[in-house]
C-alpha cells in the first residue's frame, strides 16, 4: 500500500468537504412545508421492536394532522445488519434513496460489526447517515429534577475520530494508524447552536470540553473557535473543562449543578452523555436528535441488544428512550405541545411504576408499555 497516497487522498476529501461547508443552506422550515414526512427505521437487534412502538404513540398523537394531510409516517426497513453487510455497505443505497425522501427521521438501534465477528467490516450505519445526511449536531438532554440537574449536551457529529473510523490503516502487523479531523467550519456551527440554543432557553453558561492540553492541534483548534464563538455571547458565562475531570465533575454532587449547555468534540460527546444518561436512569431511558440543515434524524441512545432477539426476549424491550425520541422529534417539527404532552406521560408511568420493564417476561412488553404510555395522553 502507498501510504502517503492514502494520507493525501484522506487531505483532499476533507479539504472538499471544508469547502461545502463554507456553502450549506440554512435549516428547513417545518412550518413552510405542505406536508411533514417522518420516517421510521426499525434498525436491526431490538430496534423494529421498539421503534414499532414508539410509532404507534406517534400516530396516536398526530392522528388529525395524519387525517388531513399535513403529517406522513413512512416505515423504512432495510437498515438491518443482515442486509448491509451483504450489500457491503453501511447503509444500502435503495434504503439511502427512501431515507432521503423524508424531512425527519425516527431512528431504532444498529448493529457495527467489530473485529472478529460474523458481519463484514461495514461502516457505523449512524456514521454513515451523519455524514451521508450532514447531520452535525447530536443533542442529547439529561434532566433530573429532584438532583437539580438539567443538561443540555451539544456534541459534534460530523468529526473527530467516528467520522474516520473505517478509513484507518494497518501498516504492519505492529502498527496501526486512526486519523482525526477537526474543522473550523464544523466547530463554529456547532458552537454556534449551542450558544444559540442558551440564549433562547435563558442558560447562563456553556462549558466546551476538550483535552487541548494533551491533544494541542485539533482540540486546540476545537476549543479555540468555541471561545470565539463565545465572544459573540457576551451575557452567556463560557468556561472549559478538560474531558477526564468533567467525567468525574458529573457525578460530584457538590459541582454538577452548576453546568447547563456543553459544547464537545464526538468522543468525548458519546462518553459524557452516556454517563449522563445513566444518572438518569439508564442509557435505555435516553434519547437524542442529529440535527442537520436538511436533514434530522432522533433515535434511541443505546444498543440493538442482540442477544435479547435471540433469547425471543424482544418484545420485552424498554421502547421508553426511542418513544422520548419521538418527543424530541415532535418538538423540533413545531408540535410542542404533543411533545410536552408526552414527556408527561413519561414522566408519570415512571414515577408511578404501575407497569415495569424488565426486559424479561415477568416484566411488561413494550406493547403494553406503549399502551400504559397513551392512556395518559
Amino acid at each position: 500500500m502507498d501510504y502517503m497516497k492514502t494520507f493525501e487522498g484522506i487531505v483532499k476529501a476533507q479539504l472538499e468537504r471544508v469547502e461545502r461547508l463554507k456553502n450549506e443552506q440554512d435549516f428547513t422550515d417545518y412550518q413552510s412545508l405542505e406536508r411533514i414526512v417522518i420516517g421510521v427505521i426499525g434498525g436491526d437487534g431490538i430496534g423494529p421492536a421498539i421503534t414499532d412502538q414508539a410509532k404507534r404513540v406517534l400516530e396516536h398523537l398526530l392522528k388529525a394532522e395524519i387525517q388531513k394531510g399535513k403529517v406522513e409516517i413512512n416505515v423504512i426497513d432495510g437498515l438491518t445488519i443482515e442486509n448491509r453487510a451483504a450489500c457491503g455497505k453501511a447503509i444500502p443505497d435503495d434504503v439511502l434513496e427512501e431515507i432521503k425522501k423524508c424531512n425527519v427521521l425516527l431512528k431504532g438501534p444498529t448493529t457495527t460489526p467489530r473485529k472478529g465477528d460474523k458481519w463484514a467490516n461495514v461502516e457505523s450505519a449512524n456514521v454513515a447517515m451523519r455524514k451521508e445526511l450532514d447531520l452535525f449536531a447530536n443533542v442529547r438532554p439529561v434532566v433530573i429534577s429532584e438532583q437539580g440537574i438539567d443538561w443540555t449536551f451539544f456534541r459534534e457529529n460530523t468529526e473527530c475520530l467516528y467520522a474516520m473510523g473505517s478509513q484507518g490503516v494497518n501498516i504492519s502487523d505492529d502498527l496501526a494508524i486512526d486519523f482525526r479531523v477537526i474543522t473550523s467550519q464544523g466547530t463554529e456551527r456547532i458552537a454556534r447552536l449551542a450558544f444559540e440554543y442558551a440564549r433562547a432557553n435563558g442558560k447562563k453558561k456553556v462549558t466546551i470540553v476538550t483535552k487541548a492540553n494533551v491533544v494541542k492541534t485539533t482540540d486546540g483548534k476545537f476549543l479555540e473557535v468555541c471561545k470565539k464563538v463565545a465572544r459573540e455571547y457576551p451575557e452567556i458565562v463560557c468556561d472549559d473543562w478538560y474531558i477526564d475531570i468533567m467525567t468525574a465533575k458529573l457525578i460530584d454532587d457538590k459541582r454538577r449543578k452548576e453546568f447547563e449547555v456543553f459544547v464537545l468534540p464526538n468522543l468525548y460527546g458519546d462518553i459524557l452523555t452516556d454517563e449522563a444518561a445513566e444518572l438518569q436512569g439508564g442509557v435505555g431511558t435516553a434519547g437524542s436528535a442529529n440535527l442537520g440543515k436538511k436533514y434530522c434524524m432522533f433515535e434511541a441512545v443505546h444498543g440493538s441488544a442482540p442477544r435479547m432477539v435471540e433469547e425471543k426476549r424482544d418484545i420485552y424491550a424498554d421502547p421508553s428512550s426511542v418513544i422520548r425520541a419521538g418527543a424530541m422529534l415532535l418538538n423540533h417539527i413545531g408540535y410542542a405541545k404533543e411533545s410536552e404532552m408526552l414527556y408527561k406521560a413519561l414522566a408519570d408511568c415512571s414515577a408511578e411504576k404501575k407497569l415495569v420493564m424488565t426486559g424479561r417476561n415477568d416484566g411488561a412488553t413494550g406493547a403494553e408499555y406503549a399502551d400504559y404510555i397513551m392512556s395518559k395522553l
